[in-house]
């Protein structure tokens, strides 16, 4: 072998190492990101974790693809569901109700919102505490975007108005599963 052949074939050499040990690096990175049953997930993303949907118009379906029958349409923007498992190209999700179904990655989005779940108003306030004082209220029912938690607070805002809630009051924030990932679509809270 002539040194200059020799000279190329140390230089792939290297470049091959440096892949399997960046893939390698990849592989190690992602190896956290599991659902339910232990599987990886195909995004290397967490599960669970909080989505909102991208449209008014979301059909949910009874399983991952579009052979299988639409079970209801969420109408609202910007709601919160959480991903319980996934495909790469669909999403498991609970809902504000506890319902589950499957989405289209498409119609969901990284942006997060918080839910009223509740029939009261939640007093949005102008600081991480109790006494502070109420900038706004968040009506039932009602979306509101979310920037972050910290200690047990999390701050919203809507157009200029930004503020604090308890995270325990609104729906988008939990750490834990809120449904059973093995639970089958169509079906309520268990």
């Amino acid at each position: 072998m002539s040194s200059k052949a020799a000279a190329i074939f140390q230089s792939l050499r290297r470049r091959i190492v440096a892949v399997a040990i960046l893939t390698g690096l990849a592989v190690m990175a992602g190896a956290g990101s599991t659902m339910p049953d232990g599987r990886p997930t195909p995004t290397g993303l967490e599960v669970p974790r909080w989505i909102s949907l991208k449209s008014s118009h979301v059909r949910a379906r009874q399983g991952p693809g579009l052979d299988y029958p639409i079970l209801w349409e969420y109408r609202a923007a910007g709601l919160p569901v959480q991903v319980i498992a996934e495909t790469s190209e669909w999403r498991k999700i609970c809902d504000p109700d506890g319902a589950v179904a499957w989405i289209h990655r498409t119609v969901s989005s990284g942006r997060r919102y918080v839910f009223n779940t509740t029939a009261e108003e939640i007093p949005i306030r102008s600081g991480r505490s109790e006494t502070a004082s109420v900038r706004a209220r968040l009506s039932p029912r009602a979306l509101i975007a979310l920037d972050e938690c910290e200690e047990g607070w999390c701050k919203v805002r809507a157009r200029r108005m930004e503020g604090w809630t308890p995270q325990r009051a609104v729906f988008g924030t939990q750490e834990r599963a809120l449904c059973n990932a093995n639970r089958p679509a169509g079906t309520g809270r268990d």
